[in-house]
């Protein structure tokens, strides 16, 4: 999606480590206008499954996942990264590693959001190394449900995730993908 790219070019902000800050307009600060053309084009590239719901993870993937929402007229559920009081005690649950935060998380959905047959479009802001989209796909299938597809803001093309998920034969969608990111801040993308 050129716009993405166009945007990424001009506010992101590449950082050691290969962290790419795009908080000025995606997972920050958020630009609803940049949203809602990233949600009417996973639409589009979406289109011809029928999906019953969007999942996503907290917490950078929710405004994503909520306006693509829209587009479809399906309902937004997320995974949450902690057991709070008021989650029932009945939930599906996977581990997964955060590239951003160096962390292991359960994730967490209430077995009442979740149905067997549903047909799932899982959403998020990044993908790097994978283990977020693998755990929702394991939540998903948990559940009896089918994930249909993931659709991705920025794949980081350069890390494993992107073919991780690919094998999996889940229909991947990704807006920008990153080819490579350069100490000087400069940022190149596969085409």
């Amino acid at each position: 999606m050129q716009l993405l790219e166009e945007r990424i070019r001009k506010d992101g902000k590449v950082f050691p480590g290969n962290i790419l800050k795009v908080d000025s307009f995606l997972n920050h600060q958020i630009d609803v206008r940049l949203l809602d053309q990233i949600g009417e084009e996973f639409l589009r590239l979406f289109a011809a499954d029928r999906i019953d719901k969007i999942l996503t993870i907290e917490a950078s993937g929710i405004g994503i996942a909520c306006i693509t929402a829209q587009h479809f007229g399906v309902p937004v559920v997320f995974a949450k990264k902690t057991q709070t009081k008021n989650i029932a005690a009945d939930v599906y649950t996977a581990k997964v590693e955060s590239f951003t935060h160096g962390k292991v998380y359960d994730i967490i959905v209430s077995k009442e959001f979740l149905h067997p047959g549903e047909r799932i479009l899982l959403i998020d802001d990044f993908l790097a190394k994978g283990q977020a989209l693998l755990g929702l796909i394991q939540l998903v299938r948990s559940a009896g449900a089918i994930p249909v597809g993931a659709g991705i803001a920025i794949e980081k093309g350069f890390q494993e995730g992107g073919e991780l998920v690919r094998q999996t034969g889940i229909h991947l969608e990704s807006l920008a993908i990153v080819e490579s990111m350069g100490g000087d801040g400069s940022i190149c993308f596969r085409h």
